[in-house]
């Protein structure tokens, strides 16, 4: 009579268990929601704040940099915090922080104040994100569950910018630029209340080990200098000394950085996670699609507002089908194609599929429509955008020892952040000089031939970006190993030893069953991760 009870008091726990993974995954998708709402939502509000605050057109690029440049420089930082303080002490430290920060941003009376909010919006940020990400690689180790809660992961990581277009055409239009801002704190109050209830503390290696201050001081001031560095080639040029000197001075610390993670004996980032091949590869497939993205979200932002003449709000609910598509895409990605294919056939298809989209992009013109001009190209680089990055985040994240997930998670969005920083530059550039050209080229310059310049200079992004994604698609496939190929270690024997740590514990809670992954022996956890990402990784 023992053993049913038993077995149903077990099953009961495991669906418990499984019913606050989830909630977990709802509110890490609130805290990635924001911080990715963030990068698109204030560039709306934009005209209305400079209006209102009364900066010029100079100092209006520091709204994005600051938050840009202390995002960027501080996420290896904040990844490893996670690590050694615990996440969920650091996702609500981060939670409250970016909300704080938000709203004095919202209640900003100057430019100044506005500035140093919008960078404490970022410092703050680059403890929230690889956070968030390292909270939900932990979570999910059941590999069915896994390819859901990732495949929800990218679609917001990829999406949300589109869906900040729409939020801050809404608000600005409805309301006033400050609830641009204020929006965070309303998330942010019900991620927190959630975050306290369902998310579990890590627990970390004891004795903890120190914060490698030398590599954390090297590798942001690298990151700070190369985002400034390419924020400055886009409103200076590439002729600018400061923009040179920046990245220049980015690479020499850089080296620095990796030779002392060769020598430190707490490094921040452990050089294997990096080198692994397949982990490598999805870095930097998140680099390129960031870079490529950006292709889509500048100039078909420009393009719809300027050519067209449509509204914010216009502009964001055109951008909806892509993000359904993307959507669509990320569920199909990461649960089907995923672990039947491996990366090294799922990503460089996206980066087809997202190449095509844009080579599609570059037919627009000025007597384009929607329906027939612009809905089906935003439709293909969604589904290529879908494709690329649920399934290059889960495998960036695969693998590595819960010590370092959330270096390994921030490692992820640098690769973003600098993905796009190189991609606005080097896209907004190559657009300008475009547009100079053809002007040039078409004297005298009357409204038509100006409206007929910009819709080249976009044209010519576009270009460009589908010349990332074409790179994209042949160095991924390249990169990611062939299936049966036998995946490097270096984090794989201290991710075993976490398993079973946590499937004891988790059997002696409940009873008879194991709420991790691979559960049962040394071949069980090899089918599992098989099943996982495919016998790619």
């Amino acid at each position: 009579m023992g053993f049913p009870s038993t077995a149903n008091a077990s099953g009961s726990d495991a669906t418990i268990l499984s019913s606050r993974r989830w909630w977990t995954l709802g509110t890490v998708a609130l805290a990635q929601l924001m911080v990715v709402l963030d990068t698109t939502v204030v560039n709306i509000a934009l005209p209305s704040a400079q209006h209102d605050l009364g900066f010029s057109n100079g100092e209006r690029q520091w709204v994005i940099t600051a938050y840009s440049l202390a995002f960027g420089s501080l996420l290896l930082l904040g990844g490893r915090l996670s690590d050694l303080v615990g996440r969920k002490r650091m996702f609500i430290i981060g939670l409250v922080g970016f909300a704080s920060a938000s709203a004095l941003g919202g209640a900003a009376t100057s430019f100044g104040m506005l500035i140093f909010a919008r960078a404490l919006q970022g410092s703050l940020g680059a403890m929230l994100a690889p956070t968030a990400l390292a909270v939900l690689t932990t979570t999910f180790t059941i590999p069915k569950e896994r390819s859901r809660a990732f495949g929800i992961f990218g679609a917001i990581a990829g999406a949300g910018g589109a869906v900040g277009l729409l939020l801050g055409g809404f608000v600005t239009e409805d309301l006033n630029w400050r609830w641009n801002l204020y929006i965070n704190v309303f998330i942010a109050v019900f991620a927190v209340i959630f975050a306290s209830i369902f998310l579990d503390k890590s627990r970390g290696r004891r004795p903890r080990p120190k914060l490698d201050l030398p590599g954390t001081l090297l590798v942001s001031g690298g990151l700070f200098f190369i985002v400034y560095g390419f924020s400055n080639a886009e409103t200076d040029g590439w002729g600018s000394p400061l923009t040179w000197g920046m990245l220049v001075g980015a690479a020499v610390l850089l080296f620095a950085f990796v030779l002392w993670q060769l020598r430190a004996r707490h490094p921040i980032l452990p050089l294997g996670i990096v080198l692994d091949r397949n982990r490598g590869a999805a870095f930097i497939a998140v680099l390129i699609a960031g870079a490529g993205m950006f292709g889509i979200f500048l100039f078909v932002t420009y393009y719809v507002q300027s050519s067209l003449h449509y509204s914010p709000i216009q502009a964001g609910v055109g951008f909806m089908p892509m993000v359904a598509s993307l959507v669509v895409a990320a569920q199909l990605s990461t649960n089907v194609l995923l672990p039947r294919l491996g990366p090294k056939l799922v990503v460089p298809a996206g980066m087809v599929v997202a190449c095509i989209g844009m080579v599609a992009l570059t037919r627009l013109g000025l007597e384009s429509t929607y329906a027939s001009g612009l809905l089906p190209p935003l439709l293909i680089v969604g589904f290529g955008l879908g494709l690329i990055m649920p399934s290059a985040i889960q495998t960036a994240t695969y693998g590595v020892e819960g010590d370092f997930a959330g270096v390994a998670s921030a490692l992820v969005n640098t690769s973003q952040q600098v993905g796009g920083s190189i991609g606005t530059a080097l896209l907004n550039t190559l657009a300008a000089t475009a547009a100079t050209a053809y002007a040039a080229s078409h004297l005298p310059p009357t409204p038509e031939i100006i409206a007929q310049a910009a819709v080249h200079s976009y044209t010519v992004g576009y270009w460009w970006a589908a010349g990332f994604f074409a790179f994209g698609a042949v160095l991924t496939a390249l990169l990611f190993r062939r299936r049966g190929s036998a995946p490097h270690h270096h984090t794989g024997a201290h991710a075993a030893a976490a398993v079973a740590e946590d499937t004891e514990a988790v059997a002696s809670q409940h009873g008879s069953r194991s709420g991790r992954g691979p559960r049962h022996a040394a071949a069980s956890s090899q089918e599992a991760h098989d099943g996982d990402l495919g016998p790619s990784v």
